[in-house]
């Protein structure tokens, strides 16, 4: 039963990975307590890291061949966020699992309402992908703050690169989906790496969610490739998601931990 439920998980953790380039570690780690069954938040942490960097990569391929990567910006930000998320993983684990959680279920609650907040389809440039100096600068910063807060969580955090590629770029949100996915595959290997040190990761659920991830990912390609041309709509789905998520993190880990 624990398989199928891995699978299962798997399969929804993919799905949004292709449909919204995130979310899938910051859903990842909540199934494997509360459906899985893990017990350690850092094994679930670990674990799940890994599982969502396999899918990331996986979607990643699909994405580019369907034409919506912006390769430049993508290598920067997943070159530069990886210094940042080797620092910020180090650092997570020696945090008391049960509030790593619960202060990473408010900051998404944040990114969420910035989100709703920035109408980004309205100002993305559609055009040929450049980078300027200062752009490339932006987009170095946004890496490091994003690779660093991503290792720190054991996410792959493709919920704060989508809004920090777009940010430092003015890319539409499907290719800031696509992007996105290069940097949430090499953050999870490298928070996988340091978690799998210390012997916190599940190899053989991590293997279960993989598989369950490919096939979900595919799925949720294809309903952003559809989506892509409603404005905004990608957006609203990616801030919903975050608060339902979110809602139930905080309402499960405030009362392990007695507030």
């Amino acid at each position: 039963m624990q398989a199928v439920l891995a699978v299962l998980s798997g399969i929804l953790v993919g799905f949004s990975l292709g449909l919204i380039g995130g979310g899938g570690s910051i859903l990842a780690t909540p199934l494997l307590l509360y459906v899985v069954g893990v017990r350690n938040p850092h094994v679930a942490i670990g674990t799940g890291a890994l599982a969502v960097a396999a899918n990331a990569f996986a979607n990643f391929v699909a994405h580019a061949r369907a034409g919506t990567v912006r390769w430049r910006n993508a290598a920067i930000f997943a070159v530069v966020g990886v210094a940042g998320a080797a620092v910020g993983s180090s650092v997570g684990k020696a945090f008391n699992g049960q509030r790593l959680l619960f202060l990473f279920a408010i900051l998404m609650i944040v990114v969420g309402i910035l989100m709703l907040r920035r109408r980004h389809d309205s100002k993305a440039t559609t055009g040929p992908e450049r980078i300027t100096r200062a752009g490339a600068a932006r987009l170095a910063v946004a890496a490091l703050l994003v690779g660093a807060l991503s290792g720190f969580f054991g996410i792959g955090g493709g919920f704060l690169i989508v809004p920090g590629l777009i940010y430092a770029t003015g890319m539409p949100m499907i290719n800031a989906v696509g992007s996105s996915l290069l940097s949430v595959g090499a953050f999870g290997v490298t928070t996988a790496a340091n978690y799998a040190l210390s012997g916190l990761v599940d190899w053989t659920l991590a293997g279960e969610f993989i598989g369950g991830g490919v096939v979900g990912g595919l799925l949720g390609m294809r309903l952003a490739l559809r989506l892509s041309t409603r404005r905004n709509t990608l957006t609203r789905i990616f801030a919903g998601l975050i608060f339902l998520v979110a809602a139930y993190m905080l309402y499960r880990n405030a009362a392990a931990l007695g507030l």
